[in-house]
Protein backbone atom coordinates (compact mmCIF):
# COMPACT_ATOMS: atom_id res chain seq x y z
CA UNK A 1 0.00 0.00 0.00
CA UNK A 2 2.89 2.39 0.58
CA UNK A 3 4.14 2.34 -2.62
CA UNK A 4 1.04 2.96 -4.44
CA UNK A 5 0.54 5.91 -1.92
CA UNK A 6 3.48 7.07 -2.66
CA UNK A 7 3.16 7.05 -6.29
CA UNK A 8 -0.53 8.56 -6.22
CA UNK A 9 0.80 11.54 -4.48
CA UNK A 10 3.79 12.02 -6.87
CA UNK A 11 1.03 11.67 -9.99
CA UNK A 12 -1.97 14.25 -8.01
CA UNK A 13 1.46 16.53 -7.51
CA UNK A 14 2.14 16.59 -11.35
CA UNK A 15 -1.66 17.17 -12.31
CA UNK A 16 -2.26 14.06 -12.91
CA UNK A 17 -5.29 11.86 -12.62
CA UNK A 18 -5.33 8.12 -10.41
CA UNK A 19 -7.95 5.30 -10.50
CA UNK A 20 -8.05 3.75 -6.38
CA UNK A 21 -9.90 2.50 -4.26
CA UNK A 22 -12.43 4.85 -2.08
CA UNK A 23 -14.39 3.87 1.21
CA UNK A 24 -16.89 3.22 -1.30
CA UNK A 25 -16.30 2.27 -4.53
CA UNK A 26 -13.37 2.09 -6.78
CA UNK A 27 -12.91 5.71 -7.68
CA UNK A 28 -10.79 7.97 -10.60
CA UNK A 29 -9.48 11.22 -8.56
CA UNK A 30 -6.83 14.25 -9.33
CA UNK A 31 -6.26 17.43 -7.01
CA UNK A 32 -9.39 18.82 -6.55
CA UNK A 33 -7.32 22.65 -6.74
CA UNK A 34 -6.69 21.84 -10.20
CA UNK A 35 -9.02 22.81 -13.11
CA UNK A 36 -7.31 20.90 -15.95
CA UNK A 37 -7.10 17.82 -14.44
CA UNK A 38 -10.76 18.06 -13.41
CA UNK A 39 -11.30 18.77 -16.47
CA UNK A 40 -9.46 15.41 -17.88
CA UNK A 41 -11.85 13.57 -15.55
CA UNK A 42 -14.91 14.88 -17.32
CA UNK A 43 -13.82 13.66 -20.39
CA UNK A 44 -12.26 10.65 -19.78
CA UNK A 45 -16.19 10.21 -18.09
CA UNK A 46 -17.78 11.66 -20.90
CA UNK A 47 -19.31 13.53 -18.50
CA UNK A 48 -20.93 16.90 -18.65
CA UNK A 49 -18.97 19.81 -16.33
CA UNK A 50 -22.67 20.67 -15.13
CA UNK A 51 -23.37 17.22 -12.94
CA UNK A 52 -20.89 17.32 -9.93
CA UNK A 53 -18.56 15.02 -8.72
CA UNK A 54 -17.57 15.22 -4.82
CA UNK A 55 -14.18 15.61 -3.15
CA UNK A 56 -12.84 13.87 -0.24
CA UNK A 57 -10.87 15.30 2.89
CA UNK A 58 -9.02 14.20 5.14
CA UNK A 59 -10.54 15.17 8.40
CA UNK A 60 -13.34 17.29 9.89
CA UNK A 61 -11.23 20.11 11.03
CA UNK A 62 -10.32 20.90 6.78
CA UNK A 63 -14.17 22.07 6.24
CA UNK A 64 -13.19 25.46 6.92
CA UNK A 65 -10.60 25.52 4.08
CA UNK A 66 -13.14 25.01 1.45
CA UNK A 67 -16.10 26.13 2.78
CA UNK A 68 -17.48 29.84 3.25
CA UNK A 69 -19.92 28.87 6.17
CA UNK A 70 -20.84 25.15 7.34
CA UNK A 71 -23.75 24.25 8.85
CA UNK A 72 -24.53 23.59 12.24
CA UNK A 73 -26.07 20.35 11.87
CA UNK A 74 -22.87 19.23 9.54
CA UNK A 75 -21.31 18.57 12.54
CA UNK A 76 -24.10 16.60 14.32
CA UNK A 77 -24.58 14.06 11.04
CA UNK A 78 -20.57 13.74 10.94
CA UNK A 79 -20.77 12.58 14.15
CA UNK A 80 -23.79 10.27 13.93
CA UNK A 81 -22.74 8.80 10.56
CA UNK A 82 -22.00 4.87 10.39
CA UNK A 83 -21.70 4.45 7.17
CA UNK A 84 -20.36 6.81 4.32
CA UNK A 85 -21.70 9.76 4.03
CA UNK A 86 -21.59 12.83 1.52
CA UNK A 87 -22.67 16.07 2.62
CA UNK A 88 -23.23 18.35 -0.14
CA UNK A 89 -22.66 21.96 1.50
CA UNK A 90 -23.09 25.57 0.35
CA UNK A 91 -21.04 28.06 -0.28
CA UNK A 92 -17.48 26.01 -1.54
CA UNK A 93 -13.95 28.50 -1.67
CA UNK A 94 -10.50 27.09 -2.98
CA UNK A 95 -11.44 24.19 -5.13
CA UNK A 96 -11.41 23.97 -8.98
CA UNK A 97 -14.08 26.75 -10.32
CA UNK A 98 -15.43 24.13 -12.60
CA UNK A 99 -15.62 21.21 -9.85
CA UNK A 100 -18.53 23.90 -7.88
CA UNK A 101 -21.79 23.06 -8.82
CA UNK A 102 -23.38 26.40 -10.62
CA UNK A 103 -25.20 27.02 -6.89
CA UNK A 104 -21.89 27.58 -5.53
CA UNK A 105 -22.38 23.76 -3.50
CA UNK A 106 -19.90 20.99 -3.05
CA UNK A 107 -20.02 17.33 -1.87
CA UNK A 108 -17.62 16.53 0.48
CA UNK A 109 -17.01 12.99 1.73
CA UNK A 110 -14.31 12.32 4.95
CA UNK A 111 -13.34 8.53 4.52
CA UNK A 112 -12.71 6.49 7.24
CA UNK A 113 -10.39 3.66 5.30
CA UNK A 114 -6.74 3.09 5.95
CA UNK A 115 -6.12 3.80 1.91
CA UNK A 116 -8.03 6.44 1.48
CA UNK A 117 -6.77 8.40 5.05
CA UNK A 118 -3.07 7.83 4.36
CA UNK A 119 -3.69 9.16 0.58
CA UNK A 120 -5.29 11.77 1.76
CA UNK A 121 -2.47 12.84 5.19
CA UNK A 122 0.48 12.69 2.08
CA UNK A 123 -1.24 14.96 -0.77
CA UNK A 124 -2.29 17.36 2.05
CA UNK A 125 -5.15 18.64 -0.19
CA UNK A 126 -8.80 17.37 -1.36
CA UNK A 127 -8.87 14.81 -3.80
CA UNK A 128 -11.81 14.07 -6.44
CA UNK A 129 -13.56 11.15 -6.50
CA UNK A 130 -15.85 9.79 -8.83
CA UNK A 131 -16.78 6.40 -9.54
CA UNK A 132 -14.85 4.82 -11.97
CA UNK A 133 -17.45 4.62 -15.13
CA UNK A 134 -18.24 6.37 -18.15
CA UNK A 135 -20.75 8.48 -17.56
CA UNK A 136 -24.39 6.31 -17.67
CA UNK A 137 -23.17 3.31 -17.14
CA UNK A 138 -23.35 1.11 -14.55
CA UNK A 139 -20.92 1.95 -11.65
CA UNK A 140 -18.15 -0.99 -10.45
CA UNK A 141 -18.20 -2.41 -7.50
CA UNK A 142 -14.88 -4.65 -7.95
CA UNK A 143 -11.79 -3.41 -9.75
CA UNK A 144 -12.96 -6.61 -12.72
CA UNK A 145 -15.74 -4.44 -13.66
CA UNK A 146 -14.15 -1.45 -14.77
CA UNK A 147 -14.19 -0.58 -18.12
CA UNK A 148 -10.49 -0.89 -20.13
CA UNK A 149 -11.17 3.13 -21.30
CA UNK A 150 -11.41 4.14 -17.62
CA UNK A 151 -8.06 2.10 -16.78
CA UNK A 152 -5.97 3.40 -20.21
CA UNK A 153 -7.17 7.04 -19.76
CA UNK A 154 -5.71 7.78 -15.85
CA UNK A 155 -1.52 8.30 -15.11
CA UNK A 156 -1.62 5.63 -12.47
CA UNK A 157 -3.90 3.14 -11.16
CA UNK A 158 -3.64 1.49 -7.50
CA UNK A 159 -2.70 -1.89 -7.30
CA UNK A 160 -4.04 -2.15 -3.65
CA UNK A 161 -7.41 -3.93 -3.38
CA UNK A 162 -7.13 -4.51 -6.93
CA UNK A 163 -8.39 -8.69 -6.20
CA UNK A 164 -10.89 -7.40 -3.57
CA UNK A 165 -14.08 -9.10 -4.63
CA UNK A 166 -16.04 -7.76 -1.61
CA UNK A 167 -18.91 -5.51 -2.92
CA UNK A 168 -19.24 -1.92 -2.10
CA UNK A 169 -22.16 0.70 -2.56
CA UNK A 170 -22.15 4.49 -2.88
CA UNK A 171 -21.73 6.88 -0.30
CA UNK A 172 -25.44 8.33 1.12
CA UNK A 173 -25.73 11.88 0.16
CA UNK A 174 -27.48 14.92 1.90
CA UNK A 175 -27.61 18.01 0.58
CA UNK A 176 -27.51 21.21 3.80
CA UNK A 177 -28.61 24.25 3.51
CA UNK A 178 -27.37 26.97 5.73
CA UNK A 179 -30.96 28.01 7.51
CA UNK A 180 -30.82 23.92 8.56
CA UNK A 181 -32.83 22.55 5.18
CA UNK A 182 -31.85 19.35 4.63
CA UNK A 183 -32.50 16.69 1.64
CA UNK A 184 -31.42 13.34 1.26
CA UNK A 185 -30.02 13.39 -2.11
CA UNK A 186 -29.45 9.05 -1.86
CA UNK A 187 -30.35 6.98 1.02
Amino acid sequence: MNDDIKESVEVLRRGGIILYPTDTVWGIGCDATNREAVDRIYRLKKRKDSKFMLVLLENENLLHQYLKEIPEIAWQLLEVADKPLTIVYPGAKNLAPNLVAENGSIGIRIPRDEFCQKLLHRFRKPVVSTSANISGHKTPVIFDEIQEEIKNGVDYIVHWKQDSCLQSTPSSIIELGLGGEIRIVRK
